[in-house]
């Protein structure tokens, strides 16, 4: 009788199809046919930057200059003249600013590309607000902040701006700030009256909250204060012909008093004498 052995499972056909070996070679291939596109992209855009980058239509050949009035072109190009021939896309524009901030005319500077091969250089020039006298005896041009931007000379003939003397405190020879903005702020207040503002011919700021003030034609010193310039100032020039017919020699006026102002006479510094203000505070 035969005899039926027990099927060993240890030898039963898996329920697994196979990886075939060809499709595994398929895969590699595929991978290495896009690994090749990739790297002959990246060769082609490689190749095609740096032919952009040497390209002559992109280096800089114009540059546009807006804003300035005592800088002449040719001083601002000289001061940037790196930037000529530059590539656009690799010009150092903040490199080119820092040079032209060195111009002590130059507050601030903006530069914008503008392609294929141009630059627009937008300069604030310092405004000078009046001529410094400083320890020595030189003078300067100041602007609002203290900074000086020239010695004064000829070629600043043009100026109509009042003496500053005071700006340095005793044994210094750096501008005050305090000192500078007090001189700043009365030039400033004076521009809405150009009538007071060229009759003024010196500003001393020695004490840093009491701008003292002398006119064209007149020596009597105005002390002002730190505020209500044009207010004071203008009511000293309304009451000045009173005030000649009762006081012969004004050595000072003080203006400060809102509706009394104390005039002192020469040698009376120290102690004045009120009289009623008919105008201005």
């Amino acid at each position: 009788m035969p005899v039926t052995a027990p099927a060993d499972k240890r030898f039963l056909r898996a329920h697994v199809r196979p990886v075939r070996r060809h499709a595994a070679w398929r895969t590699t291939i595929r991978l290495a046919r896009t690994a090749a596109v990739a790297g002959l992209v990246a060769l082609a855009a490689y190749r095609a930057g740096a032919m952009l980058m040497a390209s002559s239509v992109l280096r800089i050949d114009h540059i546009t200059i807006r804003g300035t009035e005592r800088l002449s072109n040719g001083e601002v190009l000289a001061l940037v003249d790196g930037l000529r021939g530059q590539n656009i896309l690799r010009a150092d524009l903040d490199q080119a600013r820092r040079q032209l901030l060195e111009s002590p005319w130059v507050a601030d500077a903006v530069f914008r590309k503008r392609l294929p091969a141009s630059v627009d250089v937008a300069i604030t020039e310092r405004r000078p607000i009046g001529i410094a006298r400083l320890p020595g005896g030189q003078l300067f041009l100041i602007d609002g902040r203290g900074t000086v931007i020239d010695q004064f000379g000829p070629k600043y003939a043009e100026f109509d701006l009042p003496m500053i003397d005071g700006l340095t405190p005793p044994g210094k020879v750096q501008i005050d700030r305090q000192r500078a903005d007090l001189a700043s702020r009365v030039v400033v207040s004076l521009a809405a009256r150009s009538d007071l503002a060229r009759r003024v011919s010196q500003i001393d700021v020695s004490d840093a909250d009491d701008a003292v003030v002398l006119l064209d034609a007149d020596s009597a010193l105005l002390r002002l204060g730190d505020r209500d310039f044009v207010e004071r100032l203008g009511g000293y020039v309304d009451l000045a012909p009173a005030l000649r017919e009762h006081v012969a020699s004004i050595d000072y006026v003080d203006l400060r008093y809102g509706s009394h102002v104390f005039v002192g006479t020469s040698g009376t510094r120290a102690a004045g004498t009120a009289v009623p203000a008919t105008g201005g505070r």
